[in-house]
């Protein structure tokens, strides 16, 4: 145990029961709630234990208007969790295509990769989220980008069988 921990008191379950309560209306997209405590000094880059902030988990659920609104106070985008992964990533392994233009909109970087080397075009790649990968393809993404393995968008695509953003991709290359 490092000495910052140890001087670091431990939550009483009425403010542990409060965060889950910050982290639950990022989830279900409570808007007034968050808006209220923003109002009040919330950071609006607030991060679970897990990294995750209100924005990747908004994001994430597809809660759009939560996530524009946390956008609006100030939230990153880049904001990675603990895993390295960003909002716009979430969004585009979701196949939630408004997501990914509010987050753009607001200062996401397109082709930010993950520690792994995976970026928002590989995983929509993947899945097969045509109309993801296009737009990111349009916003700038890199399509030659390569993971840590080597592995680009195409290769990806191949590999999980999605043959919509195979073809996509292969027009693109």
């Amino acid at each position: 145990m490092t000495e910052p921990d140890r001087q670091r008191p431990a939550l009483d379950d009425a403010t542990l029961a409060f965060a889950e309560r910050v982290f639950d209306a990022a989830r279900c997209g409570d808007s007034d709630f968050l808006g209220q405590l923003l109002a009040q000094g919330l950071p609006a880059n607030l991060r679970n234990h897990a990294g995750d902030s209100l924005l990747m988990l908004a994001s994430y659920h597809g809660r759009l208007n939560t996530a524009r609104l946390l956008l609006q106070q100030g939230a990153d985008p880049q904001l990675a969790n603990d895993r390295g992964q960003t909002p716009l990533a979430g969004a585009a392994f979701k196949g939630d295509l408004p997501m990914v233009r509010l987050l753009l909109e607001h200062g996401a970087d397109v082709n930010r990769a993950a520690p792994d080397g995976k970026t928002a075009l590989m995983t929509a790649a993947m899945f097969n989220r045509v109309e993801i990968a296009a737009y990111l393809v349009e916003q700038g993404a890199d399509p030659q980008a390569e993971d840590i393995n080597g592995v680009s968008p195409l290769a990806a695509a191949a590999m999980m069988g999605a043959s919509d953003t195979f073809e996509l991709l292969r027009k693109r290359h």
